[in-house]
């Protein structure tokens, strides 16, 4: 029995869910999502609630029961309240700014570095925090995680895009390494 699968999931005022086979549509403030799941996977919407149980109890449908009731969980969610990552830009002459749809980063290459924002994704930029927010948790986390790559941070001086809660382990550099060792 999964302890997540089996919790129903209360929809908000303003949130419409339905269930039409193994797929299930949610359509809120914030936009509309669909998403398709496995057949292992029953999904019913009653009464403001929506439910998710299996067919049966092999393995396998043990473990997409939870899954499924959880990734419900957070569309509901992103109709509803939306999701969002901050990203921070730690270096001397990093820049971030927004053209249209577009995310120009200025981070010690040679060239500026473009990022498209697809359908359903915002980005703002705030001095050196870049925002990504929308509806599809899945999406926000995946254009975060792409801007992140363009230069992660480094761990001798710490330069580099993070996320704003990351913390970035630091080593010591070539010059701390040789304090105690003998001279000549």
């Amino acid at each position: 029995m999964s302890k997540i699968g089996k919790q129903p999931i209360i929809l908000p005022e303003g949130v419409e869910a339905e269930a039409t086979g193994n797929a299930v549509t949610v359509k809120g403030p914030n936009g509309n999502l669909t998403k398709k799941f496995s057949r292992e996977v029953v999904i019913e919407v009653t009464d403001g609630k929506i439910l998710v149980s299996v067919t049966g109890k092999n393995k396998r449908s043990m473990s997409v029961w939870g899954g499924a009731r959880s990734i419900i969980w957070g569309m509901v969610e992103g109709v509803s309240q939306g999701w969002k990552k901050q990203l921070e830009l730690v270096g001397t002459g990093y820049r971030a700014e927004i053209s249209g749809q577009t995310l120009v980063l200025t981070v010690g290459y040679s060239h500026p570095v473009t990022i498209e924002a697809p359908e359903g994704i915002t980005l703002t930029v705030e001095k050196s925090v870049i925002t990504v927010s929308g509806a599809d948790k899945e999406m926000v986390g995946q254009i975060a995680a792409n801007i992140r790559a363009v230069r992660p941070p480094e761990p001798y001086k710490g330069k580099g895009i993070k996320y704003l809660d990351e913390v970035v382990r630091r080593k010591a550099g070539k010059a701390a390494k040789t304090v105690g060792a003998p001279t000549g």
